[in-house]
């Protein structure tokens, strides 16, 4: 079957952006059809051959959506005079329309318009496929709404999926809410400051880092100063990447100046992974990230907006180092921002992503392996690479978020309601079991703290370890009671069984 709309455009004029998912292709079907990686249009409805790349553009506007990377580089090559004829002959149609209003931005030229002003507007964006801003930016020429996240020179696409539509209608800031309302303010002030440190410790342990006390204490106050709302500039981000890092050699004055890249072992230009944007890319690429993030769409949910920040600072890297630490700040601040955030409260997000490795690679190759491609890379020493693309900042300006939103709504949920939760039932467990215990015996706190959190891990049972070190201060019978305490709070049926 071959192919038509943007993967034949991006085919044609062998344009350097990251490929199409779901392929359009034409073919032996009489309905359309999707598949895991195309979708099968009847000849009659697909463009035939021999069609005009603007034939082509048109069919992937209508039954594509928008591939904003793609349009940039197919319209300019269209000439005036062609797309002119075409708006004469159909001067209402919603994607002759939008094409005629893309072609303007991406060339500077103009052309004339053929309806009147009482056509109605139409949007960029078709609501029901993607997630939108509403009520978007008018373009009254062309009587065309862009409802994109972002704006006409730096934009990303969500589709709307099944997934993340779920998870946004069971509003997780009302089950936080709930949350707050139902623990008392001990147990919810022990719950944070477990939710403190441990997002603070696995943060690093993604970066396969064991950070020291000091490193711990600074990412945790780090942490903290998200609900003071500021907005993102290059100045504050400065200083967010300084807090975290405390080699001075790493710590950056300004967005980054270098070309850098990642890589995962190996040796020589396969090792390199992924190479973000040319660094004199960087500032302007950080300028429409921070006009999204300091004045995101009212109408997008903060989740969605947390998930693209975050991802879309790391896919920038802006710095030499501390880009993932702080694009895991990122969503914190940008729930912080939203105002649903109950202030000092906090969801240990990167505890749910650090359960969840491979997916979390899988949401960041989903952008960083197609990119990836675009890069030719040269070995010139062990630890010296050179990048050339001739894709320039095109594939960082327009791309499709889809599956980083998933992944990012996903662990905000987890982060609630199996993390925070887990550990608040935990901790009113361990206070009732404590009580229970002390009714009985004495036992230094530290000694019956570390038993029963002990016990707790072996399901119920101290070990024998634990047994024979304290064995010279708790009495047997002690640890007999601590075992049924344990194992009635938190594994009731247990012991009966047993």
């Amino acid at each position: 079957m071959r192919l038509v709309g943007y993967a034949w455009l991006r085919e044609r004029l062998d344009l350097p952006v990251v490929p199409v998912t779901r392929e359009a292709r034409a073919g032996a079907t009489t309905r359309i059809l999707e598949t895991a990686d195309a979708v099968l249009f009847p000849r009659k409805v697909a463009p035939a051959e021999g069609a005009s790349d603007l034939t082509h553009l048109l069919f992937a506007l209508k039954h594509e959506g928008i591939n904003l990377a793609i349009l940039a580089g197919a319209l300019p090559p269209i000439g005036a005079a062609e797309l002119q004829l075409e708006l004469d002959r159909h001067p209402t149609s919603r994607y002759i329309r939008v094409a005629a209003l893309l072609w303007e931005h991406f060339t500077g030229a103009t052309l004339a318009p053929r309806h009147s002003d009482k056509v109605p507007y139409v949007s960029v964006f078709d609501p029901e496929r993607y997630y939108t801003a509403e009520p978007g930016q008018l373009y009254p020429r062309w009587r065309v709404r862009f409802n994109g996240l972002g704006s006409l020179d730096q934009c990303v696409a969500v589709r709307r999926t099944e997934s993340i539509q779920s998870i946004l209608d069971m509003d997780v800031f009302a089950r936080m809410d709930a949350f707050i309302a139902n623990v008392g303010k001990d147990i919810l002030d022990r719950a944070l400051n477990w939710a403190y440190l441990s997002e603070t410790e696995s943060s690093f342990e993604i970066e396969r880092e064991h950070p020291t006390q000091d490193k711990t204490e600074r990412f945790v106050q780090l942490l903290r100063h998200a609900h003071e709302r500021r907005p993102l500039d290059e100045r504050y981000l400065v200083e967010l990447q300084n807090d975290i890092i405390t080699n001075p050699f790493d710590q950056a004055m300004q967005y980054r100046t270098e070309q850098n890249w990642l890589r995962r072992g190996g040796h020589g230009a396969a090792s390199v992974t992924y190479v973000p944007p040319n660094p004199d890319d960087v500032p302007a690429l950080m300028q429409g990230l921070e006009t999204f993030a300091n004045d995101p769409p009212r109408n997008l949910d903060p989740l969605i907006v947390a998930s693209i920040v975050s991802f879309w600072f790391v896919f920038i890297h802006p710095f030499m180092d501390g880009n993932g630490r702080l694009s895991r700040f990122l969503i914190h601040h940008a729930l912080c921002r939203s105002g649903k955030m109950a202030h000092g409260f906090l969801l240990p997000v990167s505890v749910a992503i650090k359960r969840h490795e491979s997916d979390y690679l899988a949401a960041l190759e989903s952008f960083s392996k197609p990119a990836r491609a675009l890069w030719r890379v040269w070995a010139l020493g062990e630890h010296e690479f050179d990048c050339q693309t001739d894709a320039g900042s095109m594939p960082y300006r327009y791309w499709d978020a889809t599956p980083c939103v998933e992944f990012g709504a996903r662990m905000v949920k987890e982060a609630l309601e199996h993390d925070l939760q887990a550990e608040t039932q935990f901790l009113q467990g361990y206070d009732e079991v404590v009580r229970r215990v002390e009714a009985e015996f004495d036992i230094r706190n530290h000694d019956l703290a570390t038993l029963i959190s002990s016990c707790f891990r072996e399901k119920g049972r101290v070990s024998n370890r634990w047994k024979k070190q304290l064995g010279i201060r708790v009495q047997p019978e002690a640890f007999d009671a601590i075992e049924a305490a344990v194992q009635d709070v938190f594994f009731p049926g247990t012991a009966s069984e047993a």
